[in-house]
């Protein structure tokens, strides 16, 4: 007879991007009512999604804990809380640690923020060990433009060779950068320490794909993460900005569903 088949313990978490053009309040909504098992906060111009009050007040409102926190380290969230962008992850920090969050996302600089790169790796260590908090950098990708590819960050958009503690995955954008999302996630080891969960089909656009319908090895990515006991938080991270509500809910349904099935279907979770 077949014992139960044990599903590891990583949460699915719902990014507040996902519900975009919606709010951080129909983000928490939605993850309740799917049955996601937290939010990672976008913070972004809506002024809920930077406001460590209200960010709370609607965690406890819905019962959805806050899992991490998106620093507004964009290219379209370049002027949010401030153009410095020591003082964006400083209060992303301090977001993250009045809600109850254990990691703040960030890209890595961009190019023209020389200064800000060149004390990047120190600064991001200095805060983890200060705060207690993770800073899981995300790996980027190149931009393509007219036939031409341009390195738009520094000190790199690939985090695998870099001296961070913590990294966030995201396969969106490996399947932009072209790279090997398997490869990348079994080089970082111990150091992959967040994911966002998406899919792409390697066009120059960024294009947070439902998970399954890209060319992103997104089912054996899930599989290794749970045969490996991968505790960090998987982050649904997908893009639905022109659907209707009823489109937006089907979709992310199917990628909550996609992350549970894959992670409870490694094969070293099976039992015969």
């Amino acid at each position: 007879m077949s014992a139960a088949v044990s599903v590891p313990g990583a949460p699915v978490a719902l990014s507040t991007a996902s519900v975009y053009p919606e709010n951080c309040a129909a983000a928490f909504a939605t993850a309740r009512r799917l049955g996601y098992d937290g939010v990672e906060v976008m913070v972004w111009t809506d002024p809920v999604s930077q406001e460590p009050g209200a960010v709370k007040a609607l965690s406890e409102l819905h019962g959805i804990p806050v899992l991490s926190v998106h620093a507004p380290t964009l290219l379209l969230t370049q002027r949010v809380w401030s153009t410095d962008p020591w003082t964006k992850v400083d209060k992303s920090i301090e977001l993250a640690q009045e809600v109850g969050a254990g990691t703040v996302v960030l890209h890595p600089p961009f190019r023209w923020q020389r200064d800000y790169a060149r004390e990047f790796f120190d600064g991001v260590a200095l805060r983890e060990h200060e705060s207690g908090i993770k800073l899981a950098v995300e790996n980027m990708f190149p931009w393509r433009a007219r036939n031409r590819e341009y390195q738009a960050y520094l000190p790199g958009w690939d985090p695998v060779p870099l001296p961070y503690d913590n990294v966030t995955l995201d396969l969106s954008h490996t399947a932009t950068a072209g790279s090997d999302a398997l490869q990348m996630a079994e080089e970082l080891g111990a150091r992959l320490a967040h994911v966002h969960l998406a899919d792409g089909t390697g066009t120059a656009r960024d294009e947070h794909l439902v998970p399954g319908r890209g060319a992103q090895p997104c089912a054996d990515f899930l599989e290794g993460l749970a045969a490996g006991q991968f505790s960090g938080a998987i982050v649904v991270e997908v893009g639905t900005r022109k659907l209707t509500e009823e489109q937006r809910e089907i979709d992310l349904s199917e990628a909550l569903a996609f992350a549970r099935l894959h992670l409870a279907t490694a094969p070293s979770l099976k039992s015969s």
